[in-house]
């Protein structure tokens, strides 16, 4: 029998639902950043509907951190 696994990242449906809103809108074309410019990037409108899903309350999943990679120069060489 399987077992289901649990997601750590979990939405309600009113984030659900503003995200499909944003999502719906970038796939017609209507989606503008900051009013201006049309979003061509699917992640980038992802982050407009999960950014106006926070500003509404709704809860959604925290911002991914950034990590940072070491550079090659930074090791030591023998």
């Amino acid at each position: 029998m399987a077992t289901k696994r649990k997601s750590s990242r979990k939405s309600s449906a009113k984030g659900r639902k503003k995200v499909g809103k944003v999502m719906h809108q970038y796939k017609h074309g209507q989606l503008k950043s900051a009013g201006r410019k049309k979003v061509k990037s699917r992640k980038q409108a992802i982050a407009i509907g999960l950014s106006e899903a926070r500003r509404s309350g709704a809860k959604v999943p925290l911002k991914r951190k950034s990590t940072s990679k070491k550079s090659s120069s930074s090791r030591k060489r023998s």
